[in-house]
């Protein structure tokens, strides 16, 4: 017996037991998290992907929680780091201001800046970037280039924005590489996406989305909102029977207020 103490003990697998199954099963859990890409927001202060969320409240990042920083001189600098968890110092809040026509292709994706101190942000003649003026100019215009999942910001002299050695904020590259890629935050309260195809006028119970369709589709001569206040238990059963906006066209028929119906 004295033998045996020596064998290391192992634990029984009985023959045909896959030992594979729970690994692959947790493999693709794993793959299924990977895919689920992780919302970058900062301290209250969320990443933009497009044009169209640019508003209000911005800041602009260009290192990893450093942002461009406003000086009562009129320049610009890189700001200090912050922590993971903290959003910019208000020196480094601008707001920003749509000037984009979108029928006009030369003025696509365009904005100003506006600092704290009130000033709008430029280019001199040396490629710095300056807030010293009152009024917006040809100077005073930024477009935001969108690319790949990437975003830099071009200046009025079509070079993009970056920082020097010195610290000082410049448009002095006609390409945009590593050091020209910058991050806009937003601190407006973000829009919170919905995972279903359902369209804001089927939410709610059915007199809800009655109320919604009238509201869409009758023309309001007299300013007044007229609703069949007829029994919605219909409406009900056509919901379930995928009659539901059949349903809703004959009750606005009836009411004779509806153009748009027969």
């Amino acid at each position: 017996m004295a033998d045996y103490s020596h064998v290391k003990a192992t634990k029984l697998v009985l023959k045909g037991l896959n030992k594979g199954k729970k690994r692959k099963h947790k493999d693709k859990k794993k793959k299924a998290g990977d895919g689920e890409e992780k919302a970058d927001i900062i301290g209250g202060w969320w990443a933009i992907s497009n044009f169209g969320e640019i508003s209000g409240t911005i800041a602009i990042e260009m290192q990893n929680n450093a942002y461009i920083h406003a000086l009562d001189s009129g320049l610009f600098t890189l700001g200090a780091p912050h922590k993971e968890d903290e959003g910019p110092d208000p020196t480094e809040q601008f707001t920003a201001v749509k000037l984009s026509d979108t029928r006009i292709p030369s003025r696509c994706c365009r904005i100003a800046l506006k600092s704290g101190y009130g000033k709008y942000l430029g280019i001199n003649s040396e490629g710095l970037v300056v807030g010293r003026s009152d009024a917006i100019g040809s100077r005073e215009q930024w477009e935001t280039v969108f690319e790949s999942g990437k975003m830099a910001l071009m200046a009025a002299n079509s070079c993009f924005i970056s920082y020097s050695e010195s610290g000082d904020i410049e448009a002095k590259t006609k390409t945009a590489g590593d050091g020209e890629m910058v991050k806009i935050r937003s601190g407006a309260e973000q829009e919170v996406k919905r995972k279903d195809d359902i369209i804001e006028e089927d939410r709610g119970n059915v007199k809800s989305c009655e109320v919604n369709y009238v509201k869409k589709f009758q023309s309001f001569q007299d300013r007044r909102l007229r609703v069949n206040e007829g029994d919605s238990s219909m409406l009900k059963r056509a919901r379930t029977d995928g009659k539901f906006h059949e349903e809703l066209l004959d009750r606005r028929s009836k009411m004779k207020a509806d153009r748009y119906c027969k």
